[in-house]
């Protein structure tokens, strides 16, 4: 039975490919495209992704260098009745609070402004960088 089957397989086959000669070209009505608008999320970035820190108001009438969007890590938030804290650079800090960033020779003093859901905005001079929420 077995033998019968390996002899009969590619006769069948081979009688196929014969009978149907050409296949018959495929026509396309509809192209279809993708247009991603300048301000949408990517939609190859994995669910859940959060783009790195973003200078929200940057200008460039301040004096010195700008902070490097590096030197903040934001590991965690938490809401509590009437309060909000926030761990910035491993320190525990409420909103309003100020605190001093040493970056190369340059230090800076920085002000806590707002603690939203997955982010901080902080102040320095007169710009606001937006520190996103680091997920593990």
């Amino acid at each position: 039975m077995k033998l019968f089957a390996f002899l009969f397989l590619p006769l069948v086959i081979a009688l196929s490919g014969l009978q149907g000669g050409e296949s018959p070209v495929l026509e396309i009505k509809n192209k279809s495209s993708f247009r991603m608008e300048s301000n949408g999320r990517n939609p190859f970035w994995p669910i859940g992704f959060k783009p790195a820190a973003q200078l929200s108001n940057s200008s460039a009438d301040h004096a010195g260098p700008d902070i490097p969007l590096t030197a903040f890590l934001l590991t965690s938030i938490t809401f509590d009745q009437g309060a909000r804290f926030a761990i910035v650079n491993g320190k525990t800090m409420q909103e309003g609070q100020q605190f001093s960033l040493q970056s190369g020779s340059q230090n800076y003093q920085i002000k806590l402004k707002s603690i939203e859901d997955g982010r901080v905005i902080l102040a320095c001079r007169d710009q606001e960088i937006i520190v996103p929420l680091r997920r593990k």
